[in-house]
């Protein structure tokens, strides 16, 4: 969620916006995908992604949240953060493509994934956390 209030400096923040934003996708992705694996008749042979969408979910959730709020204290926080989200972003997008093949939750999955894991990348770059 994007907070009404924004500075002038917040304005011209599209990377952190584009990171909260993917990080919110990949969030809703995740928990879709993890739901949607519950319902398979496979259910048995999808425990680890869906327990890989959970926490990705719950990461993701976490990033946007923290980088939303930030506003230049303690860089080395969302730096921690960011760096995180980006690993497990990546790490259910390739336990998910596992089966993305046969999903298509799946493979909605593993897309918001690795754009969530690229966002949280490009914002690590912004000279803010640097």
């Amino acid at each position: 969620m994007t907070p009404m209030y924004r500075d002038e400096q917040d304005l011209n923040q599209d990377v952190r916006a584009a990171c909260v934003r993917a990080c919110n996708t990949c969030a809703e992705a995740c928990n879709a995908c993890a739901d949607a694996c519950l319902g398979e008749p496979e259910v048995a042979d999808l425990v680890r992604c869906i327990r890989t969408n959970l926490d990705c979910a719950d990461m993701c959730a976490t990033a946007a949240e923290v980088l939303d709020r930030f506003r230049g204290d303690h860089p080395e926080l969302v730096r921690a953060v960011l760096d995180a989200c980006a690993v497990v972003s990546a790490v259910c997008a390739d336990e998910t493509r596992l089966n993305a093949d046969r999903y298509a939750h799946c493979k909605a999955a593993v897309d918001a994934c690795e754009r969530c894991a690229a966002a949280c990348a490009a914002m690590l770059r912004e000279p803010v956390l640097l």
